[in-house]
């Protein structure tokens, strides 16, 4: 069975930075087991990164979220805490200018992949996109997003994400 634990966007400007919010720096030991527990079992280990130009607030999504972050190349851009230590020569990495990853997606698809799981930051915004597709590029793949191990700044929003998910045949843990 071919597995990938995709960690979406768990940067410095969503944890502590200029998007950050609190508990969001809790993931970092669970994404770190997960990711552990993934090469363990001979899973592939995806980081995508939020990836923003200096001309971000130009950008469609610059104006709709008038806050610069994750500057290519900032201290907000790198990845948060132990997790920044998890990646290996055997990563694949995705830079990725939107909230979901075209480019991802035909990876996900061209590897074929039997389940791919995602965790990170943000639960409904980035986290959503890429399993949305995910799904679509494996649509007989399981695709998973561990609860525990993904947040919002938006507790609300966070809950409906879940139940969007499931509604989407995404498993959600």
């Amino acid at each position: 069975m071919k597995k990938a634990l995709i960690v979406v966007d768990y940067q410095n400007d969503f944890v502590n930075g200029a998007l950050g919010f609190e508990g969001a720096e809790k993931l970092d030991d669970i994404i770190c087991t997960k990711i552990e527990k993934y090469r363990k079992e001979g899973g592939h280990i995806i980081f995508t990164f939020d990836t923003h130009e200096e001309n971000y607030l130009n950008t469609m999504e610059g104006k709709h979220l008038p806050v610069k972050h994750c500057i290519k190349g900032s201290d907000g851009h790198k990845l948060y805490g132990k997790v920044a230590k998890m990646v290996d020569f055997d990563s694949y990495i995705f830079d990725k200018p939107t909230f979901g990853s075209l480019e991802l997606a035909v990876f996900l698809k061209a590897e074929g992949y039997d389940v791919v799981e995602l965790c990170g930051l943000v639960s409904s915004i980035c986290v959503l996109s890429n399993a949305v597709m995910a799904k679509a590029a494996l649509p007989e793949s399981e695709i998973i997003v561990d609860s525990t191990a993904t947040d919002s700044f938006d507790k609300e929003m966070n809950i409906k994400t879940f139940d969007i998910l499931k509604n989407l045949h995404i498993t959600v843990l």
